[in-house]
């Protein structure tokens, strides 16, 4: 939610501009952003700067017209398959990557072409993966659901409902067993919708994380919807963040990415410290339907989604707190979204230059290694007869 501060300056009431240095301390508060479980609260405010902001704005604003960018080449069919967007979800993505360091583990569901960005991808390099070009972050072989990159940490992308959490789990007790004892523990974070959160792999993965105490952080991105049902039912408890049940948690305003940026901090810094893990919810929405294939509004109307666009959005909170904190003009961020604009629709045209993956040679590509660890072509690939032919 908006600060009310927010609220007045969205509503038109503006202070007077100031000149400010991109580098002087700004601090805003947003009371009411945290509850907790078992669990201190973080304190509501954080230190900021116009450059930091700033950059935030850039990043949310990338992600938001990537998505939409998405969205329309699908409707073009240039992308095909499963296509599942995260605009209105923009601030827990870019507030957890200002949290977290590149040693730290990240894995997420299929909703995650915005986190593949974040960590170390680029705009071409996801719509050449969606559109099946060998240009692709993935080589055009993964698709929507299956973004990865191991070199900045980060697991995916991973196409079964829930999976991914079992697997962030041995992620972490792989950054706490190549931990010497007495040092502070690199952290695993897997994020899940609310859809998923009942599944019983994520109650095994939070008793084993739990007895062993790994540095482990279940984010539930409550989007309300799950696939099309609302929390309410689908869910005996909807307060997600107490469902580990001795596992302390934290729910969190995941439309501020402050808010999102300050709360993950408070976490790391408990998970990462011996604690054990810990259970994280981020109230947020999604702007469209679950999938491509789903409208989105047979399960809730148009007038409810426009008052979260006019309400809650939040890249518009990013804009307010820099009109309101900052000598930033509306002019000024126009001219940077025009900017993001131009840039993210040549990265489109640049992927859909590419070409698609060669269909003998990197259909077998990353399986077979030498003992030096180099991908070797096999002289025998047990595949249909079809194939085999070709091959001859």
């Amino acid at each position: 939610m908006l600060s009310s501060a927010l609220r007045r300056t969205a509503a038109g009431a503006r202070p007077a501009r100031r000149s400010l240095a991109a580098e002087a301390a700004i601090t805003i508060d947003f009371p009411g952003a945290y509850t907790a479980h078992l669990s201190e609260e973080p304190a509501a405010t954080a230190q900021t700067s116009k450059s930091e902001l700033l950059e935030y704005f850039k990043t949310m604003y990338t992600m938001r017209r990537m998505e939409i960018t998405c969205d329309n080449e699908y409707k073009a069919r240039t992308i095909r398959g499963f296509c599942h967007l995260y605009d209105g979800q923009e601030a827990i993505g870019a507030g957890v990557n200002a949290a977290l360091s590149l040693e730290d583990s990240w894995i997420t569901s299929y909703r995650c072409h915005c986190m593949a960005l974040l960590r170390g991808g680029s705009v071409e390099g996801v719509l050449a993966e969606l559109m099946g070009n060998k240009e692709g972050q993935t080589g055009g072989k993964g698709g929507s659901m299956h973004f990865y990159n191991k070199e900045h940490n980060f697991f995916g992308g991973q196409g079964i409902v829930g999976a991914q959490v079992p697997v962030g789990t041995g992620l972490a007790f792989a950054n706490k067993y190549n931990t010497p004892l007495g040092e502070k523990m690199p952290v695993a974070i897997g994020c899940y919708g609310d859809g998923a959160a009942n599944q019983g792999q994520i109650w095994e993965s939070m008793n084993m994380a739990a007895l062993w105490k790994l540095p482990m952080i279940f984010c539930i991105e409550n989007n309300q919807y799950g696939m099309g049902t609302s929390t309410s039912r689908s869910s005996c408890n909807n307060d997600y963040y107490t469902m580990g049940n001795v596992i302390p948690g934290l729910k969190m305003d995941g439309m501020n990415v402050l808010s999102v940026r300050e709360g993950v901090k408070f976490v790391k810094d408990y998970v990462s410290s011996g604690n054990g893990p810990m259970v994280v919810e981020m109230s947020t929405y999604r702007y469209h339907g679950h999938s491509m294939s789903d409208p989105g509004t047979t399960y809730r109307n148009r007038d409810e989604i426009a008052a979260m666009r006019q309400t809650s959005d939040p890249i518009e909170w990013v804009k307010n707190a820099l009109l309101e904190h900052t000598d930033a003009s509306a002019d000024d961020l126009k001219k940077i979204e025009k900017e993001i604009r131009a840039e993210v629709a040549a990265a489109c045209d640049r992927a859909k230059a590419g070409s698609p993956p060669d269909r003998i040679a990197d259909m077998v590509g990353n399986i077979y290694l030498d003992g030096a660890g180099n991908d070797v072509p096999q002289p025998f690939i047990r595949m249909p007869d079809y194939a085999k032919s070709i091959r001859a």
